[in-house]
């Protein structure tokens, strides 16, 4: 019996030996079944389900049609490698780098972007290098071998350099650095493949031979400046005479490249040409050709119509000479406007000319009260009279600038007109033109309302004076309040009484006698209920005074 279990264990022992025995790899972790099936240890492609794609070895193009065998030269499918190299041979002898990616995809060796290739190197193709055959460049025996020969233009071109006469390059000393002069995506050397982006050649440029700037074949050293060329048009200029006025030699002070040096620009942003300046010609200011000292102030050039001016007369108004105080560039010195703004001119006072005002061409002195102008309207006002009322003549307490003197307000402020009073005439209270003592007191105008009214009679019962204590200056007296029926009676504006009557007469039942009135008549008690129910209270009595010993005014 220990025999027999001794040859179970050896057979298990045995078994699991071969099952980790993989040919693939003690690491691989693949199912069998993935790839094979139980028809036999061959691949089975009715069952094989392995995704390659998971891989670090993606399969595109060509390599989803070749067999496994081709790169898996071994069943240990970890030794395979999945570099370009690893499993195809190098035909360009490593001068194209190790990444056949750059130039080649898995579909087909051969390579339809070789533009596109270059661009992502340090040699662009661009003009006439992009027509030419690789060999031009690349030369070697093997046809498929890139060496590099160098990204500079004279590493292919030194044979043009040497031989180019026209200029001579070698003699003339110019720059091995072709692209100083000639542009790397032109397709001839000269003409538009020139670069002269150094020094454009542009409108008035734009048709000159080459020989007409450099002279003696000489292509080195020659200046960038104007004058440089044209010294002789700067000599002989004589409108302006650019000599004798000591212009700038920098011509593009004024001129630009424009054929024929028009036209032509200074910049008289010190005197700008606006308006009546934009017109005329530079000889009407620069006279005797003096284009250096000539003056920027008004009157140099207008003193003549400074004086000549009549309306008004300048000269003996003593006006300032500093013309743009009142005019501005526009021809024909109009619209003349003058800084008003000590005595604006408004309303009444925009429309009259300046004669008006400014008489006897006084321009100076000419006061800005308006009493000094306007004597002859106060005096001759009769209503009100303000002579005879001794108004002020400070006419800016009344009046504003409105034409015909209305609206004319008045600060009535030490008396206000609101409500009743603010439609009253100003004669309805100041009667016989007075202006300057009458009362401030309503009983002053008010004593006939006072003595003639009856409901109450205010002079029977003696009331106050001071209508303000029950009245405002709403029209009609109405309503009526009387403040202090609180502290001097008993609260009704107040307290319980509050909101309890719409009138005094409730309570005061005879306007003859105001100062009576009756607590039973509101209360609506009756003198037998009172009795009893007062029997034997000290000091008790049925009227309306004895009624507030006991019970408190509120």
């Amino acid at each position: 019996m220990r025999i027999l279990s001794l040859l179970i264990i050896s057979l298990f022992m045995i078994f699991m030996n071969q099952k980790t025995d993989s040919p693939h790899g003690t690491g691989f972790k693949v199912s069998c079944k993935t790839c094979h099936s139980s028809k036999g240890w061959s691949l089975d492609k009715a069952v094989y389900s392995f995704d390659h794609n998971k891989t670090s070895m993606k399969l595109t193009g060509q390599h989803t049609r070749i067999d496994c065998r081709q790169c898996h030269v071994s069943l240990v499918f970890a030794e395979a490698k999945n570099n370009c190299s690893d499993c195809h041979n190098d035909v360009h002898e490593g001068t194209t780098g190790l990444d056949c990616s750059r130039c080649h995809t898995s579909e087909s060796w051969l390579v339809t972007n070789i533009n596109r290739v270059h661009d992502l190197s340090r040699f662009p193709l661009l003009g006439a290098h992009k027509t030419a055959d690789c060999s031009q460049c690349h030369k070697s025996d093997n046809p498929v071998r890139f060496d590099v020969p160098g990204i500079e233009c004279i590493n292919c071109h030194s044979d043009d350099y040497i031989s180019a006469k026209n200029p001579d390059h070698i003699a003339s000393g110019i720059s091995k650095d072709c692209t100083l002069c000639h542009k790397m995506n032109a397709f001839q050397w000269g003409g538009a493949g020139y670069n002269h982006d150094f020094f454009p050649l542009l409108q008035g440029h734009s048709t000159v031979s080459c020989a007409q700037c450099h002279t003696n074949g000489g292509f080195k050293g020659l200046s960038a400046d104007c004058v440089t060329c044209h010294q002789a048009d700067y000599n002989g200029t004589k409108n302006p005479d650019h000599v004798a006025s000591k212009f700038s030699s920098v011509c593009t002070s004024c001129h630009t490249l424009s054929p024929g040096w028009k036209p032509a620009n200074f910049d008289h942003s010190k005197f700008p040409l606006k308006q009546g300046h934009a017109g005329p010609a530079c000889a009407d200011c620069h006279k005797n050709g003096n284009y250096t000292s000539t003056a920027s102030d008004c009157f140099s050039c207008h003193s003549t119509d400074y004086n000549s001016t009549k309306n008004p007369n300048h000269g003996t108004s003593g006006y300032s000479k500093l013309c743009e105080t009142c005019h501005t560039l526009a021809t024909g010195w109009k619209p003349a406007t003058f800084d008003h703004s000590k005595f604006p001119l408004t309303l009444g006072h925009s429309v009259p000319v300046c004669t008006d005002c400014h008489t006897g061409g006084n321009y100076t002195t000419t006061p800005t009260d308006c009493f000094a102008c306007h004597v002859t309207d106060y005096n001759t006002s009769k209503n009100p009279d303000h002579v005879a009322s001794g108004f002020v003549k400070t006419c800016l307490t009344c009046h504003t600038t409105q034409p015909g003197w209305k609206p004319a307000t008045f600060d009535h402020s030490k008396f206000p007109l609101t409500l009743g009073h603010a439609g009253v005439n100003c004669i309805d209270c100041h009667k016989g033109g007075n202006y300057a003592t009458i009362p401030a007191d309503c009983y002053s105008c008010h004593k006939t309302d006072y003595d003639n009214t009856t409901n109450p009679g205010h002079a029977k019962l003696t009331f106050a004076t001071a209508c303000t204590q029950c009245h405002t200056t709403i029209p009609g007296w109405k309503p009526a309040t009387y403040t202090l029926h609180d502290t001097q009676s008993f609260k009704i504006y107040s307290g319980k009484h509050k909101g309890t009557w719409a009138s005094c007469t409730e309570c005061h039942t005879n306007p003859a006698a105001y100062a009576s009135y009756s607590c039973i008549t509101c209360h609506e008690h009756n003198q037998t209920d009172m009795n009893s129910k007062h029997k034997g209270e000290t000091g008790y009595s049925y009227n309306s005074t004895a009624c507030f010993t006991c019970h408190p005014r509120v």
